[in-house]
């Protein structure tokens, strides 16, 4: 049995108890408290040395929108702590999908400036010389093997790599709240993830079955200096909470941070489903969480909320348009959905609301930070 109560990446996952950290930070102390985070959070014991270290950054919009995607603090926190401790082989990977540009997220986000710092530049799994290899797990899966009929293809750039997933505390429409799990949704699925939208629960938890079996060492750090409620990832409302969470075993990291933002872990699917496999521990009882008490944290978030687009996505996922879905959604007519959702969300949402409150955030003490990147 591994240290903190989860098997490594092969073994019979038994989960005992599970370790998260979790510190409170400022702008002034936010990198030596990534790296006091990491090193609670005993990351040495999970990610070998002498392989290459995958960074999985998240940008769920190519916009800046605070507490959508990987924050720059977060990254050269993780970057400068990892270098420090002997890590040599870093590899930055992002993602893009049908309605975000990652090339230009990664600018507009201010990730760019911290990897040209540390001589970083990122992979996009989108462009050559990536290759989307076919991949047959060891393990049996809930749904991949049904969604994609004719095979599972996972990027061959993620292969025998340690795993650092950069996730943000926030809400989403589909999953009530999305963090560490989620964020291997984009790295290891192409352009037609969005296939697995109506199965999404079932989905991070085959994932993670994959990920166990690829990745040498795998690893999460949460950022929630600016947190999102509401209708997430692209129309929440921040909150400034100045927390970072980190831990070897995504689901109580996940579960965790539910717990933070007052919902009960064992109620969301995929942390209920991933802890009755044995791939990590979603009930608080028997996760240690090492630094700060939350004993008594409840932020009162809201996860039932829906935006104008989710509502009718939701349609087609599991309303009365569910007969209509590979129709609308896997046939030649599918860009009609792509096009809609980048004019909600850029052409309406984004101008008549987001921009005002990207201002208010701007005005905080992170939003200032963020300014200096």
């Amino acid at each position: 049995m591994a240290k903190g109560g989860v098997a490594p990446a092969g073994a019979a996952l038994v989960v005992r108890t599970s370790k998260v950290a979790v510190v409170h930070t400022t702008p002034a102390t936010v990198l030596d408290d990534v790296a006091r985070l990491m090193r609670l959070a005993d990351y040495q014991h999970y990610l070998p040395h002498g392989v290459p270290t995958v960074l999985k950054i998240n940008i769920s919009w190519q916009r800046y929108y605070p507490a959508c995607s990987t924050t720059p603090w977060q990254l050269e926190g993780v970057i400068r702590t990892l270098k420090a401790d002997g890590y040599k082989d870093l590899v930055p990977m992002q993602n893009g999908t049908v309605v975000v540009d990652a090339h230009e997220g990664e600018v507009r986000n201010r990730q760019r400036p911290v990897l040209e710092k540390y001589g970083l530049s990122s992979v996009c799994l989108e462009d050559p010389p990536v290759r989307w290899v076919k991949y047959e797990p060891r393990s049996p899966m809930l749904v991949l093997d049904k969604v994609y009929p004719h095979g599972i293809h996972i990027p061959d750039v993620m292969m025998g790599k340690n795993v650092v997933h950069l996730p943000t505390m926030k809400t989403h429409v589909f999953t009530t709240m999305t963090g560490a799990m989620k964020n291997a949704f984009g790295g290891l699925l192409h352009y037609n993830r969005h296939w697995t939208h109506s199965v999404i629960h079932d989905t991070l938890v085959d994932l993670l079955r994959i990920q166990r079996e690829i990745h040498p060492g795998l690893f999460a750090v949460m950022d929630g200096t600016l947190a999102g409620d509401g209708p997430g990832p692209r129309a929440m409302r921040f909150q400034v909470k100045n927390v970072l969470l980190a831990s070897a075993d995504p689901v109580a990291l996940d579960a965790t941070a539910a717990r933070m933002m007052g919902f009960d872990p064992m109620s969301l699917r995929f942390l209920r489903l991933a802890h009755e496999a044995g791939l990590g521990c979603a009930d608080p009882a028997h996760i240690e969480v090492v630094g700060e008490d939350i004993s008594g944290v409840n932020y009162h978030f809201s996860g039932t909320e829906n935006t104008f687009a989710s509502r009718g996505q939701k349609l087609i996922y599991w309303g009365p348009l569910k007969p209509m879905e590979k129709l609308l959604l896997r046939s030649w007519i599918a860009p009609w959905a792509y096009f809609a959702s980048n004019l909600y969300y850029n052409g309406l949402w984004y101008p008549l609301i987001g921009r005002r409150r990207v201002a208010a955030a701007m005005k905080t003490d992170w939003g200032k930070l963020f300014q200096r990147y």
